[in-house]
């Protein structure tokens, strides 16, 4: 089998948790025999064309034109994308290969349609998180065009996959999405790249680059964004000073802090509070082994994955009961959970951590042994590859079979022929002109995150 994913981000290019979230899946999918093929937007730090060492081949697009807002830029990557893949496809359907179309989010939408009806090849979507739930509610043009684009997602594809329980409510409720078209698969998280070889005297040392020997560490990794809740630690850590005096606050990732640092100097927390900047990789992770408490205080949360790099990291979690936080740290069993949106309840968790260090333990080495069975990338390959098989085969039975350029009914090469999809995918002339340009003075986003700044820009319309 053959899959065609279509993503607007992929590493070296990382903006959200959809680059690495179809790497990883890309990879185990590869090594367990699906020929996989990612289509995306180009990037100044890696080729247009590139086959990885897993096997995974990468086909990286450019825009016709600079982008006037956001919406633009999106549009105009879903050309660029289907003029890539109808290459692709017409050197592939002769041959009848099962392929299937995988569109994550939103933002791969337009393309993945126009070329789900033109091939008749069946199509399945991942919804990793939706515009509603990020701003609680539908406020603006762009919101509401990104929202309906959501619905349309949902409609268009044969499946769903989501990523946790919460997401499948999500759809149901914002897309009236069929309860038995969603299919929930977690994130996952490779493991060993958190197990390294760290002697303790080295971890001591780069433990005191951050805090005083006597001062417990609290450490906060995500984006600078309200619905990430940094404001509700900050709101929480005069409570945990009062009663543990001697704890530092850690603040990791990128983005505009200059509000937050300002409320650190008005609340005297300067002293307490401290800003680390971007950070990934092995820096990250070796933060994750110095830290006492990991904390992730979401108001709103599709999955959560940045708490399995803490549960992998053998860090002690702590988490609000926001969205699908709550089926990946699971109170007193793998973590410790506290309500969201709340200062006091936060307090208290973070305080439970630090006052009883030997439960704190054991909850994390069961938090590890779950990581094997829940959240193992190969497992989840599985899980996906099932839905793949589930798709195809109902194809096979469908109508749809009838219609499809592919060699798999009478008539097809004349289907293609009619249809005039060589001629198409030579010169690009079936490609539409992007729909009336939405949200006018919205910033193009950067090609490369590489700063604050841009980090900042990103945040604001995060998918």
């Amino acid at each position: 089998m053959r899959v065609m994913m279509l993503s607007w981000e992929y590493p070296p290019r990382i903006v959200g948790g959809i680059s690495p979230h179809v790497r990883d899946l890309s990879q185990q999918l590869q090594a367990k025999g699906i020929e996989v093929h990612v289509v995306t937007k180009h990037t100044l730090l890696a080729p247009d064309e590139e086959i990885e060492p897993s096997g995974v081949q990468i086909h990286r697009v450019h825009l016709d034109e600079q982008p006037n807002d956001f919406v633009h830029e999106i549009q105009l990557l879903n050309q660029a994308t289907d003029r890539r893949v109808r290459k692709l496809l017409e050197d592939w359907r002769p041959g009848g290969q099962p392929t299937i179309l995988h569109a994550h989010d939103w933002l791969s939408l337009d393309s993945a349609r126009e070329l789900k009806y033109e091939y008749k090849l069946p199509m399945v979507a991942t919804v990793h998180a939706t515009e509603w739930g990020r701003h609680g509610g539908i406020f603006s043009d762009t919101s509401k065009y990104i929202h309906e684009q959501e619905f349309w997602l949902t409609y268009e594809a044969w499946r769903v996959i989501v990523c946790s329980q919460f997401m499948k409510g999500e759809c149901e409720r914002l897309f009236e999405c069929p309860s038995d078209k969603i299919d929930i698969i977690f994130n996952g998280v490779d493991a060993e790249k958190f197990e390294f070889d760290w002697s303790e005297k080295e971890r001591l040392a780069h433990r005191a680059k951050l805090a005083l020997p006597e001062e417990k560490i609290v450490m906060y990794v995500g984006r600078f964004v309200r619905e990430k809740g940094i404001h509700v630690l900050l709101n929480a850590a005069s409570v945990i000073l009062a009663q543990e005096p001697n704890t530092k606050f850690l603040i990791v990732g990128g983005g505009n802090r200059e509000r937050f640092e300002k409320f650190v100097h008005w609340a005297g927390l300067q002293d307490k509070v401290l800003f680390t900047g971007f950070m990934a990789n092995r820096s990250l992770h070796q933060l994750y082994r110095v830290a006492d408490v990991a904390v992730f205080p979401s108001l709103y949360e599709p999955f959560g994955i940045v708490a399995l790099e803490g549960m992998a990291a053998g860090a002690h979690v702590v988490a609000s009961d926001a969205g699908g936080l709550r089926e990946v740290v699971l109170h007193d069993e793998t973590g410790t959970s506290c309500y969201a949106d709340n200062p006091e309840s936060l307090a208290w968790a973070v305080l439970r951590v630090l006052r009883d260090p030997k439960r704190a333990d054991e909850l994390s080495v069961r938090a590890k042994e779950r990581l094997k069975t829940d959240f193992d990338w190969s497992l989840l390959a599985d899980q996906t590859i099932a839905v793949y098989d589930q798709v195809w085969s109902e194809f096979l039975k469908s109508y749809w079979v009838e219609g499809t350029v592919w060699p798999l009914s009478p008539g097809a090469d004349e289907r293609a022929k009619r249809l005039r999809l060589e001629e198409k995918a030579a010169d690009g002339t079936y490609i539409q002109r992007p729909r009336p340009r939405m949200g006018a003075g919205l910033p193009a986003l950067a090609d490369v995150v590489e700063d604050e700044k841009e980090a900042e820009q990103v945040e604001e319309h995060k998918f």
